[in-house]
């Protein structure tokens, strides 16, 4: 186990100063009623917002059925209710979820019209954390696995 690990997980005072940087980011995403499986390779850069927090910009390729395309999303990560926390919402302003690492895990949930999005946000140490997202629903059943490498 990693110095200031306490069971596999990395506690995080302020997820909002632990995320400010660049990140190499792989995703999986299984599609677990048909079996397609598709993966995202690109970057995520967590800057200043203006007014407080962090602008998270993610771009790359998503390859689905063989086929790759560029992809990309915009979320802001704003100060949360206690002190270390995040209000994470879409670039429109619309709420997300919220985000706690300071244990070095955290799970959360979303819904999303009729579908059930749940994420567990886990911190391996300083520089490597990953999501997993459940999504679920009466059209989706899928598994999203991304893990994220700080860039020195």
């Amino acid at each position: 186990m990693a110095e200031g690990t306490k069971d596999g997980v990395w506690p995080v005072p302020d997820v909002l100063a632990y995320l400010a940087g660049t990140w190499r980011v792989e995703r999986t995403v299984r599609d677990l009623a048909g079996g397609d499986e598709g993966h995202f390779r690109g970057t995520t850069v967590f800057g200043p917002l203006d007014g407080g927090g962090l602008l998270h910009e993610e771009s790359g390729a998503f390859t689905w059925q063989g086929v790759t395309r560029p992809a990309e999303r915009t979320l802001r990560f704003l100060p949360g209710p206690t002190p270390g926390t995040a209000d994470v919402r879409f670039a429109d302003g619309r709420p997300f979820h919220d985000l706690d690492l300071s244990g070095g895990r955290h799970v959360t949930d979303h819904p999303c019209a009729a579908d059930l999005y749940r994420g567990e946000f886990t911190v391996r140490d300083a520089d490597h954390w990953r999501t997993v997202w459940r999504v679920g629903g009466p059209a989706k059943d899928l598994l999203l696995t991304t893990d994220y490498a700080r860039v020195v």
